[in-house]
């Protein structure tokens, strides 16, 4: 094979090998197929060996895949050939040599379930807001980051997939002015050693907002926004972002019997401060439309949206939907007019967690879990602020410290049920609350 030539030949040179410098991340993975990125620190040729758990003899491999400098010495494998609902360890070369690491590498492909009983149960950890930090660039004494001891006790969950709902990384003023500095700022962040372990337990899944977009409440004027994309998308692999012809960080996947809708908030955002503009949006018409297509079409149990900024909450002083009035009319009132059930929303950035509750008119009962933040700092509503007595927020839910979020989705078909779980940054369990499938349909037609 190419990866065992080239082990001779540097051997051979007396070359030393590239080192692992982030990953193995596992990437999306389907009933056929999955992904693992992988980043060195050095150029390198990359192979994945994997096969169904304990049985190495019959072992797989991709193809050789050179880790370069136009990448950041980063790249995705694709594996294929798999069987679905099938646990499959693998192994990471490079550069002919296996790089082991402290924790299993294994992923299970989706299983073949319609028409062949219930659903699967099937688990999703969540959360927002990860500033790790960084000596080099900080200002002395900054102390804004901190209990990364999360990302273990969110692997500690043993969850099907993890998706992350922006702000995944903070770029500084040193970072959004040049393409150097982005590149600079994702390359520092991923290979941080507290998130190691968690990017190997789940596939992972990601929205984007202003800080791992460029600047703080960037919109559409950012002119580095395509170079931000394309470094979105190198780190968080994914079978397509966008439109042929609208580009931006959103896409859609299904796990079991729910569809999963993830926004991009950044790339067509009017700036906050226009008040004035015409048209004010957050999406953009076309990626709008697109959501509208997708979930009018959608035959999920529960069909899932994730956006950086809060979806529901009218109370907000702060970045939300609801400042954008004609996006937030237009997609509620099309939930309604179209009859589309199971809706529920995700969402991060307020650096709180919450559950806000809205029942639109003709609609059915709106949902919006925002969880917030994990290892940034933290909002504490003060006793004056009018958002503290925000009567959408279902009671008991307002979390002020790091925390993330857990979504279960369970039961029969004719009962599912989504339960959404909050834990603290050791993996204690501050609150849970259960949403029926039943609760979020329309009342039947006379």
């Amino acid at each position: 094979m190419r990866i065992l030539a080239f082990a001779v030949l540097s051997l051979l040179l007396g070359c030393a090998s590239a080192g692992l410098r982030a990953g193995p991340l596992l990437g999306y993975v389907h009933t056929r197929e999955a992904s693992i990125w992988v980043q060195t620190d050095a150029p390198a040729e990359i192979q994945i060996r994997y096969f169904p758990q304990g049985r190495g003899e019959h072992a797989l491999w991709t193809q050789s895949l050179a880790a370069s400098a136009e990448s950041d010495f980063s790249t995705t494998a694709v594996l294929g050939e798999l069987d679905p609902g099938q646990r499959y360890e693998y192994e990471l070369w490079i550069d002919g040599q296996r790089a082991s690491r402290p924790y299993p590498l294994a992923f299970r492909t989706q299983s073949l379930w319609w028409g062949r009983g219930d659903p699967p149960e099937f688990s999703v950890v969540t959360g927002s807001c990860a500033f790790i930090g960084d000596p080099k660039s900080d200002p002395p004494g900054l102390d804004y980051g901190g209990d990364y001891e999360i990302f273990d006790a969110m692997a500690d969950l043993a969850p099907d997939l993890v998706l992350w709902l922006g702000d995944n990384l903070y770029t500084r003023k040193t970072d959004y002015s040049s393409p150097g500095g982005l590149r600079y700022r994702y390359r520092e962040h991923r290979a941080s050693p507290y998130l190691q372990r968690l990017l190997a337990a789940a596939p992972h899944y990601a929205i984007w907002d202003d800080h791992d977009f460029g600047p703080n409440n960037g919109d559409r004027t950012y002119p580095l926004k395509h170079t931000a994309l394309e470094l979105f998308e190198t780190y968080w692999p994914a079978p397509y972002y966008g439109l042929p012809d609208v580009p931006g960080a959103f896409q859609a996947f299904a796990w079991g019997d729910v569809d999963f809708f993830l926004l991009d908030d950044r790339t067509y955002r009017t700036p906050n401060r226009w008040k004035s503009a015409p048209g004010r949006t957050m999406f953009g018409a076309d990626q709008l439309a697109w959501l509208q297509g997708r979930l009018v079409e959608s035959r999920a149990s529960f069909k899932v949206v994730a956006v950086g900024n809060q979806v529901l909450n009218r109370h907000s002083p702060y970045e939300s939907l609801s400042e954008f009035s004609e996006e937030y009319r237009a997609l509620l009132r099309f939930i309604v007019d179209e009859r589309v059930e199971g809706v529920v929303f995700l969402s991060g950035d307020r650096h709180h967690t919450e559950l806000v509750r809205v029942v639109p008119d003709g609609g059915y009962p709106l949902y919006d879990f925002t969880s917030s933040p994990l290892t940034s700092g933290v909002h504490v509503l003060a006793a004056g602020e009018a958002e503290r007595a925000n009567p959408d927020r279902v009671a008991g839910t307002l979390v002020s410290e790091r925390n993330f979020g857990k979504l279960r989705f369970s039961g029969p078909h004719e009962d599912r049920r989504l339960t959404l779980e909050v834990f603290d940054a050791a993996g204690e369990r501050l609150w849970e609350r259960t949403i029926a499938r039943s609760e979020l349909e329309f009342p039947a037609a006379d």
